[in-house]
């Protein structure tokens, strides 16, 4: 059985990639306040539907030339393992009437195809533009999670699904900046060249003042929790942080850590204050 447990095929390698399938599932089920039978449910098929997608790339890449064919059958292995998973876990939310919950997965289709064909073309790396759309397909568990809990479709559950699509849409952008900061050379991060940083980190300021701005309004009209927006604060201030500090010198570990670690207390207190009138 060794050569079945192989970590690189069995386990996603983008370590960082946990917290967005995570957060929204946290997110949704503190929401809806009600863990049942279901929500396992819920939360089992989007675990094994998640670990899915590095078993299928190892194969796509042993197809194409980019691995060895002997991982072909580990790779079909975990496929069968946590498609079967997934397949039981979704029967089980059918027969407890939660059908339409699998209406949500219909996003992820064209998606994850998509990224199959990049793995196929030696082109997956360093596609910011995916990665936001795949972010996006992964929120959906949060809508889904807090439907499950309160037993029934609320069209609020989509502020959910918005809300956790934009923290992880900004998080990727900036994450993405933090490494090219990487390659400055030691007198770039001079403070005579400091308007350069700002030019450099634009975006990923855009995205998290559109954030915090836009839960700011939304909290002022009564539309989400009022404090909603403290959550994205923590959000903005670490982009003004690490704009005005470049990460010259740093590992991609120190990078994804400290995303890590940003993400959580996102997570955090947007449970918190969004269970706080």
């Amino acid at each position: 059985m060794k050569p079945y447990f192989k970590k690189q095929i069995a386990l996603p390698q983008d370590h960082g990639s946990w917290v967005f399938i995570l957060s929204p599932l946290l997110v949704g089920i503190f929401a809806g306040r009600d863990f049942s039978y279901a929500t396992f449910n819920l939360f089992i098929a989007a675990m094994s539907a998640f670990m899915i997608r590095q078993p299928m790339a190892v194969a796509v890449k042993a197809y194409s030339g980019r691995r060895p064919k002997t991982d072909l059958v580990p790779a079909r292995f975990w496929l069968l393992v946590y498609g079967s998973i997934a397949a039981l876990a979704l029967t089980g939310l059918i027969l407890e009437g939660y059908g339409y919950i699998l209406f949500l997965a219909v996003p992820g289709v064209p998606v994850f195809a998509w990224h199959l064909w990049l793995v196929s073309q030696r082109a997956e790396r360093k596609q910011a533009g995916i990665e936001v759309i795949a972010t996006g397909v992964l929120s959906l568990t949060a809508p889904a999670a807090y439907w499950i809990g309160i037993h029934g479709y609320d069209a609020f559950g989509w502020w959910l699904w918005g809300f956790t699509w934009l923290q992880s849409a900004a998080s990727i952008v900036y994450t993405y900046l933090r490494l090219g900061q990487r390659e400055l050379e030691p007198d770039q991060a001079s403070v005579k060249i400091r308007g350069g940083w700002w030019r450099m980190g634009f975006r990923a300021l855009a995205y998290t003042s559109f954030n915090l701005v836009l839960s700011v309004a939304l909290g002022l009209s009564n539309l989400v929790p009022r404090f909603i927006f403290i959550p994205f604060l923590l959000q903005w201030l670490e982009t003004i942080w690490g704009i005005s500090r470049p990460a010259v010198g740093w590992k991609p570990a120190q990078i994804g850590i400290r995303q890590l670690i940003v993400s959580i207390l996102w997570t955090i207190l947007f449970i918190i204050f969004w269970r706080t009138p």
